[in-house]
């Protein structure tokens, strides 16, 4: 059983973002001050922050919604609607994650609590960049 209302839960769940988050606009604002040029929301995949001619995706994952190891854990109320719709949003993540790899992508998953302090998650995306060859 929720414990908020039917309508509370509604506008809650509308009013959370799927693109342009805080955490990725923070990454992308970072990474375009350091001259690095990328796509946005790229390709039938959605990447969130893509360098096409590296062939190199970056998403930014929330830790409640993709599961992170550290911070993510499952709701005790509603559980039978919270712990399947987690569970697909990780399956989902997974499968997107084989298909660019399979499709000869470098995939970089970055938490929201790594980017609390943005500087170690652009050197990692600049580091990335740097070896697969001039920036």
């Amino acid at each position: 059983m929720d414990r908020i209302s039917k309508e509370k839960r509604s506008r809650v769940m509308s009013a959370i973002r799927s693109t342009d988050t805080q955490p990725e606009l923070r990454l992308r604002r970072a990474l375009w001050a350091k001259g690095m040029r990328y796509r946005i929301h790229y390709g039938s995949e959605k990447i969130d922050i893509a360098f096409p001619s590296k062939k190199i995706a970056v998403f930014v994952d929330g830790c409640f919604w993709h599961g992170c190891p550290l911070h993510s854990h499952f709701p005790k109320s509603n559980v039978e609607y919270w712990h399947p719709k987690l569970r697909r949003n990780i399956e989902r993540d997974k499968a997107k994650e084989s298909r660019l790899r399979s499709g000869g992508w470098k995939v970089l998953r970055l938490w929201e609590h790594e980017l609390a302090d943005i500087s170690p998650a652009v050197d990692r995306v600049i580091a990335e960049l740097s070896s697969q060859g001039s920036i």
